[in-house]
């Protein structure tokens, strides 16, 4: 979870340090206004993460005004170490097969017209937490039938039959990212493969999905690397692609590289829609859960 700098009261003389080394565009404020408030009560209310809280999320009110959000579901901690992520890991706590009912409790109060679920990796679950990712769709459907819903997933190891238990639940957009260059993997995503999230995504989309991933830019990739990595996402024949800056949560993750301009991410966005991407998000503030209501129809 890849958080950006946001303007709010109280933060430490450090962090306001390191927000003045950013460029003038990774610096907006959001304003905490009564639908914020109501929403972030209901979160706390049911239990429940997002990764719009959690991650520092600078799209968060403009994706709740719209009648979105981003659930992270399977716990707060994860068993992964990625170099560039903001989540705990660690031993997670006993499973919550609750969870899916209290998120579709949640949508539904929201009102939510497109929720996304997405979560931590559970590698000491057999099914990965497959089968939780297909509960929460479910009773999101069957308490809000007009919410679509899209999913964010790990690799489930590449096991195939818990990443068929998601499929079978049909969410509107199966998502998962690639996150950076194959030459970066070892630093970035230590525990993936890169093959295997494109395995994931062309399993996914033989099955009749719209499917989309994403890569955060700035970790030390070149412009031949980039390119490479979207013409291999479209060999699979994903759908939507974000590209989005990284920023680095802590010292303790991987530096920031250089910032890519707006500019250079109009660029890629260009250069995409030449692939054959259906849509494209591409700039400073993207995430991967940005605009994820518009993508459902691609």
């Amino acid at each position: 979870m890849n958080p950006i700098d946001i303007d709010i009261p109280g933060k430490t003389p450090a962090r306001e340090r390191e927000r003045e080394r950013r460029p003038s565009w990774l610096k907006i404020k959001v304003p905490l206004g009564t639908k914020f408030s109501e929403v972030r009560r209901l979160v706390d209310e049911q239990r429940l993460n997002t990764v719009c809280e959690d991650a520092r999320c600078p799209n968060m009110e403009e994706c709740w005004n719209r009648g979105t959000a981003t659930f992270m579901i399977l716990g707060d901690i994860c068993t992964r170490s990625c170099g560039f992520c903001s989540v705990k890991t660690g031993r997670p706590l006993k499973l919550d097969t609750d969870e899916p009912r209290r998120v579709a409790e949640a949508v539904a109060r929201m009102g939510l017209r497109h929720a996304v679920i997405t979560s931590v990796n559970r590698d000491e679950l057999k099914d990965g937490g497959a089968s939780i990712f297909a509960d929460t769709i479910r009773a999101i459907r069957n308490r809000l039938p007009h919410c679509r819903v899209e999913v964010l997933t790990p690799d489930f190891q590449g096991k195939t039959d818990a990443i068929q238990t998601v499929i079978d639940a049909r969410p509107d957009i199966f998502n998962h990212n690639v996150e950076t260059v194959p030459r970066l993997y070892r630093r970035v995503r230590p525990q993936a493969k890169y093959q295997r999230s494109l395995d994931l995504l062309h399993m996914c989309k033989e099955q009749g999905l719209t499917t989309k991933t994403g890569i955060m830019l700035g970790l030390g990739e070149t412009d031949e690397e980039i390119f490479e990595v979207m013409r291999d996402i479209r060999a699979v024949d994903a759908d939507i692609i974000t590209l989005g800056q990284y920023l680095q949560p802590t010292k303790a993750h991987l530096p920031v590289e250089r910032y890519v301009t707006p500019e250079e991410f109009a660029e890629w966005k260009r250069r995409g829609l030449e692939l054959g991407f259906s849509h494209i998000e591409s700039g400073p503030l993207v995430r991967s859960s940005y605009h994820a209501d518009e993508q459902s129809a691609v």
